[in-house]
């Protein structure tokens, strides 16, 4: 289940709802991770927001387009059991509107990358060293192209 919070309402006439849950579970279906019983706090804000969250949880002072926070900093899980929280992420508005734009993409499309690469970031997944990015990078696409989206790199 994926808890959508709104802080800023373009998110939701952009139907970030209807795009959480597919997204969430073609990234843990690519990795192994049942898809029932998953629990995602997802808050759609704006860019003043995820600065002020970069700022506060990063020491960035910058906006970016999404952020994670795992509830274990664990090596990635290896299952999930009936309601297993996973964490909460946050995507900001503008940015994601302006990199779609930037890359000639769909925003749907954009933001569901976005969201997978979240979600992979919760089950313990990171980009720090080149193998594991490559490793990343190779989930999201499986991920994307469940949904049909074409390989964005």
């Amino acid at each position: 289940m994926i808890e959508v919070i709104f802080e800023d309402e373009r998110w939701a006439a952009l139907g970030l709802e209807a795009l959480a849950g597919p997204a969430a579970k073609a990234a843990l279906a690519v990795t192994g991770r049942q898809i029932a019983g998953f629990e995602i706090a997802l808050l759609g804000c704006n860019n003043a927001r995820i600065t002020e969250l970069n700022s506060d949880f990063r020491g960035k002072t910058s906006a970016t387009n999404v952020l994670s926070w795992p509830i274990s900093a664990s090596p990635p899980i290896t299952g999930t059991t009936p309601e297993t929280p996973l964490g909460d992420i946050a995507i900001a508005y503008e940015t994601c509107i302006s990199e779609a734009a930037g890359k000639g993409i769909s925003v749907d499309d954009h933001v569901t990358h976005l969201l997978i690469h979240g979600v992979l970031h919760l089950l313990g997944y990171d980009h720090i060293a080149e193998p594991d990015a490559q490793e990343m990078e190779a989930l999201e696409i499986k991920a994307l192209a469940k949904l049909g989206i074409s390989n964005p790199y």
